[in-house]
């Protein structure tokens, strides 16, 4: 059942990638090899065992789909207030150097605030109102996406792994901020180069979309962007204070942007009142994308109860003697797993003992185990999440996109080295 397993995963993940040509849905294909792959797991768990296991990463998957529901109805209600104009009105122009660094650098910082999927999902929102050509949008959100990995490496708040060491005392924020910076700016500056002079190269002109009337005022404007990203910024310090899982700060976040919503527009009638309401922006939410991240996130989890990643990880460190070799292979494999599991299962491995707080193992872990999963679109949330919202095809980032960020990661491993 475990070969059967794994075949079903890497063909799912064969039909996923070439969506445009056998004309299936991806969400679709997702669900069915996420059950497929917990049904085979009845070939060597106990059912009751069975059960436990797929509540727990039910538990963990939830923790992540609440949290990206509640981001992007925050996102939604920002826009349907217009909050974003403040911003799309200062980065929209005809110079494609400009915007593109523009776009790369915001996403970077702000992915290490607050964290990679939200700062992917608050930018491609901005690139879906601003850019009207089909293949500028492609280019610029997987810039939006590799800046968002990169940036959220360094930041102990920046990436779910990330997090991870850090809460479990592996790096310390200042020794992670020094290590890791320069690294993930160099995996960040080499595919964005590339993606700028490849447009440049096609002549591709950038095509603002025609700026619309505003509807509303610049204060509810101004309230609604300064809340939502104030909610996004309290998100980790509202853990820390409570030691909840962030999707709780999120969810209480959303309620706050909700009743101010319903404040702003209290005295209009019911009809005008609708567009700018929570229920209408769930409405218009991707839910296809959301269950999508279900499905892949169902099948990773799978393949970790059935103990397949951690048999990798310890094929690797037996073959493997260099901890940067380790790292190395381990941001490989993010690309097409979750990092989630991944990092857990090495955590696991080496204790702090053998690696004390701070070693530059469990930095490069940080660094690669972030950027790494931009080298494939279904390397990380982040992506996932881009890929649905904007439906790039899997094969169109491979082709396009893959190489010059697998260069830059191999870069950003070599600046590690240099400098630690």
């Amino acid at each position: 059942m475990l070969q059967i397993q794994i075949f079903i995963f890497i063909v799912g993940y064969i039909f996923i990638s070439i969506e445009e040509k056998i004309q299936i849905n991806k969400t679709a294909i997702a669900l069915i090899i996420g059950v497929t792959t917990w049904i085979c797991c009845l070939g060597f768990i106990d059912y009751k065992e069975l059960n436990i296991a797929l509540s727990h990463h039910l538990s963990s998957i939830s923790e992540i789909v609440f949290f990206l529901l509640g981001a992007m109805v925050i996102v939604e209600l920002i826009d349907a207030h217009e909050g974003f104009e403040i911003i799309s009105r200062k980065i929209k122009t005809n110079n494609l150097i400009s915007f593109g660094c523009t776009i790369g650098t915001i996403t970077f910082f702000m992915s290490a605030i607050l964290d990679n999927l939200t700062a992917s999902i608050v930018m491609v929102t901005l690139l879906l109102k601003i850019l009207s050509n089909k293949k500028v949008l492609f280019f610029m959100s997987s810039l939006v996406i590799i800046a968002s990995n990169a940036g959220g490496a360094w930041s102990p708040i920046g990436d779910v792994t990330t997090t991870m060491l850090w809460i479990g005392g592996q790096i310390s924020s200042l020794g992670v901020i020094k290590s890791v910076f320069l690294s993930s700016f160099i995996s960040f500056l080499i595919p964005t180069v590339w993606i700028i002079f490849k447009l440049k190269k096609d002549n591709v002109i950038i095509e603002n979309q025609l700026e619309k009337p505003l509807v509303t005022s610049s204060t509810e404007r101004n309230l609604m962007l300064i809340s939502g990203i104030s909610v996004f910024l309290l998100i980790p310090l509202f853990k820390n204070l409570t030691n909840l899982p962030p999707y709780i700060g999120m969810l209480l976040g959303l309620g706050i942007i909700w009743v101010i919503s319903e404040i702003l527009h209290h005295q209009k009638d019911l009809e005008s009142r609708r567009q700018f309401s929570a229920s209408e922006a769930l409405s218009r939410i991707d839910s296809s994308s959301i269950l999508f991240f279900v499905g892949i996130l169902l099948s990773v989890s799978a393949l970790e109860t059935s103990h397949v990643l951690i048999m990798a990880s310890q094929i690797i460190d037996n073959q493997v003697n260099s901890f940067i070799m380790v790292a190395s292979i381990l941001g490989l494999l993010s690309s097409i797993f979750d990092n989630v599991p991944l990092v857990a299962a090495t955590i696991g491995m080496y204790d702090l003992t053998k690696f004390p707080m701070d070693h530059n193992f469990w930095k490069l872990i940080a660094y690669c185990a972030g950027t790494g999963g931009s080298i494939l679109i279904i390397g990380s949330a982040a992506g996932v999440a881009v890929m649905g919202m904007v439906k790039i095809d899997f094969l169109w980032y491979l082709k396009n996109i893959s190489l010059p960020t697998l260069i830059g990661y191999f870069l950003g491993i070599l600046m590690f080295i240099l400098i630690n």
